[in-house]
């Protein structure tokens, strides 16, 4: 099987795909976890009087996927989102392997840049904490 050379337009086709599978996938595990919440609490009444955080065990990255893979619905609606986040952080990773590919070390550095304030964003508060 011959690969097809890296031009702009495939790039861009790539990326596009890549963001697209990223947010069906993110919102089919939303959808998995929701289902299940919703068929435990059909009735359940939310009070916009008072803000009521997540619990501590869905508000860390290394707490959220063991919840979600035993199967709590509220763990698995928070992997969906961690999932929606990570899209556009592979984006970006990609990114940086295109240019890399097509020889641009300008654009490289650029994009590793865009991926390092991307993840002190997502991180910076355990480093400071």
């Amino acid at each position: 099987m011959t690969m097809k050379p890296l031009n702009d337009e495939r790039v861009e086709g790539l990326i596009a795909n890549l963001l697209r599978a990223g947010v069906v996938i993110a919102a089919l595990v939303v959808i998995g976890g929701a289902v299940p919440y919703l068929a435990e609490h059909p009735w359940a009444h939310v009070s916009y009087r008072a803000f009521h955080g997540e619990p501590n065990e869905l508000k860390a990255v290394h707490e959220i996927i063991p919840n979600a893979f035993s199967g709590n619905p509220r763990g698995i609606m928070q992997l969906g989102l961690l999932l929606l986040i990570a899209t556009p952080i592979a984006r970006v990773v990609f990114s940086a392997g295109a240019f890399a590919v097509e020889g641009d070390r300008m654009y490289v550095g650029f994009t590793l840049i865009v991926l390092a304030v991307l993840l002190y964003s997502l991180f910076g508060s355990f480093l400071i904490a």
